[in-house]
């Protein structure tokens, strides 16, 4: 049996259970159906057929979850941070004992590959695991004090909140929600992506057998515009975290406005990687490859616009091309595939689209530019060459594996590229010139910046984007700034006169 045929085998043993009883929700400890009965299907991205029925929740789905988040938020708030710390450390425990069981449902379900995916419980049990070790101080605030005062500031968990993740790489991004949703004491109502909902039922069963309480993470499964609306319109939910497109980002906030709803938006992104010529062209070549075909180049943080000085561009975007060239498209449970199916039909023709209209705006289509084979959503990875900021290949985030390049002349055009977007979540920067490195990632409109590096993940420090990219940061002691409220007691250090008035 080859390696492609044992995952095939491995990843459907284990999605049989889901596959058999259908994708439900689960509500205070209980797996249940949508009350209305109704269902819908998640496709196999590989050849369309049905993977399995999925609970179509609706507005009583949504108040019952959202009622079992209130009931279990009192005694989770207040279970001391070290002991909500164990309880954590066991969920990353029992994350890595089911990684394989992870990575090939997650495979299966979301078309990504295998070799990427495998890392995908890993992350979630780190993710658990860092914030786990900041439970214990999460309430933990400052001494502030003055002549006549003493100030004590702490952080109390804002209450039940809603979390909202996407389709791509979905158990990673839940437990990069969830975990310090957790660690901090507040409760949660998981709407997971309609496209890939298979893995939210299994991070869930992992948590309750860990030993979370039943009802302080609950999964209503749906459609956005049913489930999701519903969920960021209750009045019982404190703060929504979404993850997601940036139009989808403004919908929710208007939809929680009338609630005064908090908002944590991690959205889309059309990250510029910036290569002068004094550059480690191999190194950087490598990097700009990496972060856009990998991952299917379904990822907020890709790599989507080279930009390139003029007098290495042809070098830079000729390497390129090679490299898209000999990247294996495949089945996702085939370890030697890099690129897999897109996640949907819908998603493969929005993709898609682009090569026609780059053709139209006067782009050259140096590699790709075609979907593989008749089944399934696969698209060769491509280079558009020959852009210019205008096109909208330059402008919108199309995110698949396809890459913009565009020359630049010198900083200041590099500068004027790069943020003439209405995105701003990532920049990457390759020189061996500090000084230009200084100036360039001090004018550049972005979140988050890496010099001479693809994007590497550090958990402490601040996730997030400026402009249509984002609202907030996740990570280190930013994550619990959003989940948790600060309040000030104030204690008197003397007596001091007040006021008398009408006297």
């Amino acid at each position: 049996m080859s390696a492609l045929d044992e995952n095939i085998e491995k990843a459907m043993s284990y999605a049989a259970p889901l596959r058999a009883s259908g994708v439900l929700n689960h509500i205070d400890g209980e797996t249940v159906g949508a009350a209305s009965g109704r269902v819908f299907e998640t496709l196999s991205p590989m050849d369309l057929a049905p993977l399995a029925e999925v609970a179509r929740s609706g507005p009583e789905d949504v108040d019952r979850a959202v009622q079992a988040a209130k009931a279990a938020f009192p005694a989770w708030a207040g279970t001391p941070g070290a002991e909500r710390r164990r309880i954590l450390i066991r969920v990353a425990e029992a994350i890595e004992a089911r990684a394989e069981e992870i990575a090939l449902v997650e495979s299966l379900d979301t078309g990504q590959a295998l070799r990427f995916m495998s890392k995908a419980a890993v992350r979630g049990a780190a993710n658990f695991r860092y914030f786990a070790d900041q439970a214990p101080g999460a309430e933990d605030g400052q001494a502030l004090r003055t002549p006549t005062q003493m100030n004590v500031t702490s952080r109390r968990p804002i209450g039940p909140v809603g979390v909202i993740t996407p389709w791509n790489t979905p158990f990673m991004l839940s437990t990069w929600k969830i975990a310090p949703a957790l660690a901090s004491g507040c409760t949660v109502v998981h709407k997971p992506a309609e496209f890939s909902p298979m893995t939210a039922k299994l991070l869930v069963e992992i948590a309750e057998s860990a030993g979370l309480p039943k009802g302080v993470l609950n999964v209503v499964n749906g459609l956005g515009e049913e489930a999701g609306k519903a969920l960021t319109e209750h009045p019982g939910i404190k703060a929504i975290a979404f993850v997601g497109e940036s139009r989808t980002g403004s919908m929710i906030m208007a939809q929680g406005a009338a609630t005064l709803k908090r908002v944590h938006f991690e959205l889309g992104g059309k990250n510029p990687v910036i290569i002068f010529e004094d550059a480690d062209l191999e190194r950087a070549v490598d990097a700009a490859a990496f972060m856009i075909y990998s991952l299917n180049g379904e990822r907020c943080t890709s790599s989507s616009r080279l930009l390139v000085q003029e007098s290495i561009y042809e070098e830079v975007t000729g390497r390129v091309a090679e490299v898209a060239e000999r990247i294996k498209v495949g089945h996702p449970l085939d370890p030697d595939t890099v690129v897999g199916p897109l996640i949907h039909p819908e998603h493969e023709k929005k993709v898609l689209s682009y090569f026609e209209t780059a053709r139209k705006e006067g782009a050259t289509i140096a590699a790709g530019g075609e979907k593989v084979g008749s089944e399934g959503c696969y698209v060769r990875p491509t280079l558009f060459t020959g852009a210019t900021i205008d096109m909208a290949i330059s402008q919108e985030e199309i995110f698949g594996p396809v890459l913009t390049a565009i020359p630049f002349s010198d900083e200041e055009d590099a500068l004027r590229i790069a943020n003439d977007v209405p995105y701003g979540l990532a920049a990457y920067l390759w020189t061996r010139d500090l000084d230009r490195a200084m100036r360039m990632t001090d004018a550049l409109e972005a979140g988050m910046m890496w010099v001479n590096s693809e994007n590497i993940r550090h958990l402490p420090t601040p996730f997030g984007g400026v402009k249509s990219s984002g609202i907030g940061r996740d990570g280190g002691d930013w994550s619990f700034d959003f989940y948790m409220e600060t309040v000030n007691v104030s204690f008197p250090r003397q007596g001091h006169r007040i006021p008398k008035l009408g006297g």
